[in-house]
């Protein structure tokens, strides 16, 4: 016998171990919390967008818009280009003049005349002041006087050497033949034609004038610089539009203004982390409800931390898909499919799990995409299409079917909108449909990432165990061989679970599962269970009766240890160790108590290890065997003797504690017996006897 204080020291120290693992879960549930909302944040686009779609001619689809700060009204880009043109217009090209050409040319042409006429000054003159005149004037080459009068240019700039600067006319200059020709048709009666031809004076005439092209750039640049880029203002609280209004030319304008002005103050705000503390406070707040439904409403769901994992993983890659999309891709972000989510959530929990948590997805994704409120919209009547056509994925048709009713559900909803905010057919935008095909398509991919997360965090989904009921595989075909009356015994189990389940709208292919497996453990030793024995051959008769409950209650662990050497999910295991929960061998712990009556027997050698059943699914397996069990002993099977039978097995499981770990309440308790007293009364019902023919 243990002291008083020791006992205390053995329970302190337990309450201190469960506190601590209890500590430590909470304390990791609070760490994937804050991972979460950093992740999402972090994910969240960095260059904040106008929230508004828009187009020339088409009707504002929001609430009224007014402006919440001053900002110019910005030029458009034609019309910044019509006055760049108009403007162009007075620009003026700059030339250099080159002075030492006309003094050369001249010199050069008194030089050539003194040698052939030295004492005949007659043309002298005449050739001299015209060239003079011609090279004041100024001569350009032919593709430039060309593309001034191209340019409708009126005037240039001339510098000359001393940097001063001088307009001229265009219509003034002259090219080499221009000036040739000058000098001969402009000549005075005494200049006889053909004698001032031989002079070949078309070789004293060059270009003096020279294209400035870096002084000419320069003004155009500067006078393109000053030109105002800005119409107007608008003030803080002007009206801009109104739901409904036509965008005009102008209010497009305003409204690019707008989006031009709030991203660069979008900018200076995520400079002091304004945006920031925004973002963290919607999305802490989105999460935070998300917690709150599951601690509230699936608290089975919200103890599991593996489950909550899945969960988070699950929206951080939607989330981060979307994010990738609007950051680094053109498409559209409808091509993500955002109905994975609820579909994987509803295989593995239930419909209201699964759209909350896609609600609370959208919401946050709203945050990144251009009309929200369309987004929004779409999404949640697809979720809502996705968790009401697929109630248990149990073939792989069922996907394919759901998909299909997504994708016509993205369909109809989003045309809907457009046709609503354009008023006119021909003016709807039908490429995002392109998009919802192709996330349609995609959502076909449930099938891989169903099984992957199975594997990862344990999980069963109805298509495992759809598998699982397959009496034709090899686990099942060897039960049937080694242990048949055992198999027979599960058969019936499950058809009697199966509806009892569905009556109080538990899972019932689950339960169904669990209890053909639940015995499966006595394939070990097939003879010690009456069921499988042939004859009066007997081996537990040949033991005491603390040995013969040993040899039944081991088909337990046994069974536990079978299903985890094939791999079967823990969910199944689960029905294995507690479809007898902490009961007795009634049968061993009576007659050893009937024949020792001044013994005080080891309860323990005559008690199944547990635990107790811990679902409603576990507590109708235990239930359904029981009764299976009994209804075989039976000498008479009446309506009243069925009832009887059924009534005393399930208090005695009751007032022995069997089901208070399980969330089951009385109301279902007794469904449960009615399913079954009316199934064993089917199978026990009364035939006809056959006459023998008289010889």
């Amino acid at each position: 016998m243990y002291s008083k204080e020791h006992c205390i020291f053995v329970k302190n120290r337990r309450m201190k171990l469960t506190f601590d693992k209890k500590t430590r879960q909470n304390a990791m549930k609070i760490g994937l919390f804050i991972a979460v909302v950093s992740i999402i944040v972090l994910l969240f686009p960095k260059d904040m967008k106008f929230k508004y779609q828009y187009e020339i001619g088409k009707p504002w689809t929001y609430e009224l818009m007014t402006a919440s700060f001053d900002f110019p009204i910005y030029k458009t880009e034609q019309q910044l280009e019509a006055d760049r043109q108009e403007l162009l217009t007075n620009y003026t090209p700059y030339f250099q003049m080159d002075n030492n050409v006309a003094d050369q040319q001249i010199g050069k042409w008194l030089d050539d005349w003194r040698l052939r006429n030295p004492d005949d000054p007659t043309y002298r003159g005449y050739v001299e002041r015209k060239l003079k005149d011609i090279y004041q004037k100024g001569v350009v080459s032919v593709g430039m006087l060309t593309q001034l009068k191209s340019d409708d240019r009126k005037s240039i700039a001339v510098v000359d050497k001393n940097r001063k600067t001088e307009t001229k006319s265009v219509d003034e200059l002259y090219t080499p033949k221009t000036a040739y020709e000058e000098l001969l048709l402009d000549k005075p009666n005494y200049v006889d034609s053909k004698e001032i031809s031989s002079y070949n004076l078309n070789l004293y005439i060059v270009e003096n004038l020279r294209y400035d092209s870096i002084t000419s750039m320069a003004v155009k640049e500067d006078m393109i610089q000053n030109l105002s880029l800005t119409s107007g203002m608008v003030q803080t609280g002007e009206r801009i539009i109104d739901r409904g209004e036509i965008i005009s030319p102008g209010t497009f304008a305003i409204l690019n203004s707008m989006k031009i002005e709030s991203q660069k103050r979008n900018s200076i705000f995520k400079e002091s982390g304004y945006v920031i503390i925004a973002e963290l406070i919607i999305v802490f707040g989105l999460i935070l409800m998300l917690s709150l439904y599951l601690h509230l409403f699936r608290i089975n769901i919200f103890e599991s931390v593996s489950n909550l994992i899945f969960i988070a993983i699950l929206i951080l890659l939607i989330v981060s898909l979307s994010a990738i999309i609007i950051k680094y891709s053109s498409w559209g972000v409808y091509i993500v499919p955002f109905t994975l989510l609820p579909v994987i959530i509803r295989v593995f929990f239930d419909s209201r799990t699964a759209l909350f948590t896609h609600i609370i997805t959208v919401l946050i994704i709203s945050l990144m995409v251009d009309n929200p409120f369309t987004f929004i919209l779409i999404q949640i009547l697809a979720g809502m299409t996705a968790v009401s056509g697929l109630k248990d994925l149990t073939a792989r048709s069922q996907l394919t079917q759901t998909a299909l009713f997504i994708f016509i559900s993205y369909c109809i909803s989003y045309l809907a909108l457009e046709l609503f905010a354009e008023g006119d057919i021909l003016r709807l935008n039908f490429k995002p449909i392109i998009y919802f095909a192709i996330s349609s398509i995609l959502l076909l991919f449930a099938y891989v990432l169903i099984y992957l997360f199975e594997k990862i965090f344990g999980l069963v989904s109805s298509i495992t165990l759809v598998e699982l009921t397959n009496i034709n595989s090899d686990l099942m075909m060897r039960f049937a061989e080694e242990a048949p009356g055992t198999f027979q015994h599960s058969l019936q189990v499950s058809n009697l679970a199966t509806e009892a389940a569905k009556k109080i709208n538990a899972n019932s292919l689950l339960v169904r599962t669990g209890a053909l497996y639940h015995d499966i453990g006595k394939m070990k030793n097939p003879q010690y269970f009456i069921e499988n024995q042939v004859g009066d051959n007997n081996p537990l008769l040949k033991m005491s009766y603390e040995e013969a409950s040993q040899a039944i209650i081991q088909h337990v662990p046994d069974g536990v240890a079978i299903a985890k050497k094939h791999h079967l999910p823990e969910q199944i295991i689960g029905f294995i160790a507690t479809h007898h929960g902490r009961t007795k061998t009634k049968f061993f712990y009576n007659s050893f108590v009937n024949e020792n009556p001044n013994v005080k027997p080891d309860e323990e050698k005559f008690t199944y290890p547990g635990p107790l059943p811990y679902s409603k699914e576990s507590a109708i397996l235990m239930m359904a065997d029981a009764i299976e069990a009994r209804s075989r002993t039976l000498g008479v099977y009446t309506e009243k003797s069925i009832t009887d039978m059924v009534e005393s097995m399930i208090d005695t499981q009751i007032a022995e504690g069997q089901f208070k770990d399980a969330p089951i309440s009385f109301k279902d308790v007794e469904t449960v017996k009615s399913v079954l007293a009316e199934k064993i009364m089917n199978i026990y019902h009364s035939r006809i006897s056959y006459p023998e023919l008289n010889p």
